[in-house]
């Protein structure tokens, strides 16, 4: 009996081709360590064709400028306002293990995430085993409490609520030292949103420049896939670890930035744009992350990123590398 006659063959077209280039396997997926890290977009409609995913930006000078994302090397991409993204794109991201938040200008703020299903669970699980036995939660707190004032500061022995009273007696010290350094006079810390308006410049931009850093921080514990709600210190909020991480970096980045606003008009503002115009939070990013793991896995050996680092260069073929995220038609 004569075999019947295979079916016949389909066409291939260059779209197919392209189609399979641009579909990644599990190996050449890259581990969150050797990733790009992280990526904001604002002002941007993100789509995918046939090559993968770009995004689109048009200008009255440039008219319509198309950039691809290099989708299988980003840990999480940060998407401020103004943009837009199909739900192609963003099933994409997800398929490749990318990390997508929505976020405020600058990622000032953190306002929802999508986590893929390929993120790694180990960092969570680590947490969560150290916060749900009592010992573990405290040999965190006091591993932060020791990354704020410095190795050996915590005395041996001590509970968290000991802990409690001696941070907050190097914070009130903080607070003189920097009230007598800009000449202030007596500094008092208040929170209270129902009487906004009539607080001290210090406190006004204290609150907004702390808002900042609880967005990047809350952008990092996600990307690394750990939970916003299981704090060490804090406890009874969705992100109380989320003030736990913040807490490191206050002492050097907010209340010094504060109190040099003492004499402004629009303390707020002049606190958020600090932030933004000088990417202090994409610089720090890395840093969080490298804290982190750290505080949940500290016997392990992890790379310190370098602060001062330029997160990216631009390519000159006389001068070399020169220093990216400068508008360099200023003269």
């Amino acid at each position: 009996m004569t075999p019947p006659p295979p079916p016949p063959r389909k066409e291939r077209t260059p779209a197919d081709a392209r189609r399979r280039l641009a579909a990644p396997t599990v190996a050449m997926l890259p581990r969150i360590a050797d990733s790009l890290s992280f990526l904001y977009l604002d002002i941007v409609r993100i789509h995918q064709d046939d090559t993968g995913i770009c995004a689109e930006i048009t200008s009255e000078r440039r008219g319509p400028e198309t950039v691809y994302l290099p989708t299988a090397a980003l840990a999480c991409v940060l998407l401020g306002p103004g943009t837009s993204i199909t739900a192609r794109a963003l099933a994409t991201f997800a398929r490749h293990g990318t990390t997508v938040l929505i976020t405020g200008s600058g990622g000032v703020r953190c306002y929802a995430a999508t986590l893929p299903d390929s993120l790694t669970t180990g960092w969570l699980e680590r947490q969560a085993r150290a916060w749900a036995d009592d010992d573990g939660r405290l040999a965190v707190a006091t591993a932060m409490y020791e990354k704020r004032f410095g190795p050996s500061t915590a005395p041996t022995g001590a509970n968290l609520q000991q802990l409690r009273g001696f941070e907050g007696q190097r914070v009130k010290a903080h607070y003189q030292l920097l009230a007598r350094q800009y000449k202030i006079g007596r500094f008092r810390r208040s929170y209270d949103p129902a009487s906004w308006d009539t607080q001290d410049p210090v406190n006004l931009a204290l609150s907004a420049a702390n808002t900042c850093l609880y967005g990047i921080v809350h952008a990092a514990i996600l990307a690394l896939g750990c939970s916003p709600a299981l704090g060490y210190v804090h406890s009874g909020n969705q992100q109380a670890f989320v003030y736990d991480i913040a807490d490191l970096y206050k002492a050097q980045l907010t209340i010094p930035l504060a109190f040099s606003l003492h004499a402004s008009t629009n303390p707020e503002a002049e606190a958020r744009r600090s932030f933004r115009d000088g990417l202090r939070l994409f610089k720090l990013l890395p840093r969080i992350v490298t804290d982190i793991q750290h505080l949940l896995d500290p016997d392990t050996d992890l790379q310190i990123p370098d602060p001062d680092e330029q997160l990216v260069d631009l390519w000159d073929p006389v001068a070399g590398a020169i220093p990216g995220g400068t508008n360099h038609a200023t003269p």
